[in-house]
């Protein structure tokens, strides 16, 4: 169903795509620490609760794309047109919802997840949290849309949309942190401006009637429960496992803010790394969704097993490639962050357990379970998630930090321990076969 030509023409946007959205964060992070580490870590502590919620987003937009692309292979472009306007609607309003419960109980959040915190910080957090929950109703009608493009395999207008919001970001930033001394508030603004832009410029390319996916009479707002209802079953398995998944990392947060700011800013860098060491391979599997899901609702099982493990293979030599990079970029990257000699030394060790890790784990862990999602084994990949967290990487968080007084790596290694796990039980699943009897439609 897909060639190698076909692949290429999938997954480089969406690695172009992925970078990009690393990008706005970085921009964020680097932009703001101009303004001090307080601001920095006020970002980073926010940052954690947005993406609990930028998962929770991102998951319902699986579960539509999955059904989508199912309905592509097995032929039926009206049911995957009925299928995107229901997950635009969902989308826009549980997004509106979420953004209202933000802003009303933003203080109690924060007071409630990181408790006592150096009060400088709290402040630039509690600007951060508002303006961000302002974004969540546009960031929603994006990832809906971008899903809904690259089920019909259509990577490459959700990065050109992806490259603009970048720009206005980027620029934004140096208007409203250089030019006008508004610290974080400028930062947040020029998020949100960007994802409105983004917003915006996909719905209306979604209504294009020529596309393999569209979405017709938009005046027209209707409720199709049974729709749904095939949308939340892979949506909110997955929605679930995102959640409760960044939710253990929040938990974690809250243990690292009780370790001084140097931590919180280490930290927080370290996820940026760590993130852009894996983009390729968060690209691939997003792919993964789309071949594996056509190739499921079109019966080619063999299809799909053998597209996965030539995925898996570009994963693994795409890791390398992107470790071998950053080592060599290393000391350039870290100077841009402003960071003092104690959070450098703590910044490195961070790096240094991620690297070897990802390069042995995470393919495994993260990018193999997307096709089990893609042929609708959601409640598989979220029991494993769930139980691993809690077992492993919160638990052992704790234990580390509090009995064993690692520090903050210690919750870097309860994370690892938690890989190993889900790497193990999605390896076995897969060789199973059981996913092959989960297909919705």
């Amino acid at each position: 169903m897909f060639t190698d030509r076909d692949l290429k023409k999938l997954i480089l946007p969406l690695i172009v795509e992925q970078f990009l959205a690393m990008a706005i964060g970085m921009a964020d992070t680097i932009m703001v620490s101009s303004v001090g580490e307080a601001a920095v870590s006020g970002v980073s502590l926010v940052d954690s609760i947005n993406f609990l919620l930028i998962m929770l987003f991102s998951s319902f937009a699986t579960g539509g794309a999955v059904i989508a692309a199912q309905y592509l292979g097995k032929g039926e472009r009206w049911n995957a047109n009925i299928v995107a306007k229901q997950l635009e609607i969902f989308s826009l309003l549980a997004s509106i919802v979420i953004g209202a419960i933000a802003i009303i109980l933003r203080d109690f959040a924060l007071t409630s997840i990181f408790g006592e915190i150096e009060p400088d910080v709290m402040e630039n957090a509690r600007t951060y949290f508002f303006i961000s929950a302002l974004s969540y109703p546009f960031l929603g009608v994006y990832n809906a849309g971008a899903a809904l493009f690259r089920a019909m395999g259509d990577s490459k207008t959700s990065m050109y949309i992806s490259i603009l919001m970048n720009a206005v970001n980027v620029g934004g930033n140096a208007i409203g942190i250089y030019a006008l001394n508004y610290g974080v508030a400028g930062a947040a603004t020029a998020t949100l401006i960007s994802r409105v832009l983004g917003a915006v410029i996909i719905t209306i390319l979604l209504l294009n009637p020529d596309r393999a996916i569209h979405i017709d009479q938009i005046r027209k707002f209707e409720i199709k429960p049974k729709v749904l209802r095939q949308i939340f079953r892979i949506g909110i398995p997955n929605g679930l496992e995102n959640s409760i998944f960044q939710i253990g990392k929040i938990l974690t947060m809250s243990v690292i803010s009780g370790l001084g700011t140097a931590s919180i800013t280490a930290n927080a860098v370290a996820g940026n790394l760590a993130g852009i060491q894996i983009i390729p391979g968060s690209a691939i599997g997003m792919a993964l969704l789309t071949v594996v899901g056509q190739a499921v609702g079109a019966k080619d099982f063999e299809e799909a097993k053998r597209l996965t493990k030539k995925l898996l293979k570009f994963t693994y030599l795409a890791t390398w490639i992107m470790t071998a990079v950053l080592f060599a970029l290393y000391p350039f990257i870290t100077q841009a962050y402003s960071l003092s000699a104690e959070t450098s030394q703590i910044l490195f060790t961070l790096f240094l357990i991620h690297t070897i890790s990802a390069v042995v784990i995470w393919p495994l862990s993260f990018v193999l379970p997307n096709s089990l999602r893609a042929a609708s084994d959601a409640n598989f990949t979220m029991t494993v998630s769930l139980i691993s967290m809690w077992v492993f990487r919160i638990a052992c968080s704790y234990l580390f930090i509090y009995v064993f007084h690692m520090g903050v790596e210690g919750m870097w290694f309860a994370m690892i321990i938690d890989w190993i796990c889900r790497a193990a039980l999605f390896f076995w699943r897969f060789k199973s076969g059981k996913w092959q009897t989960k297909s919705f439609v």
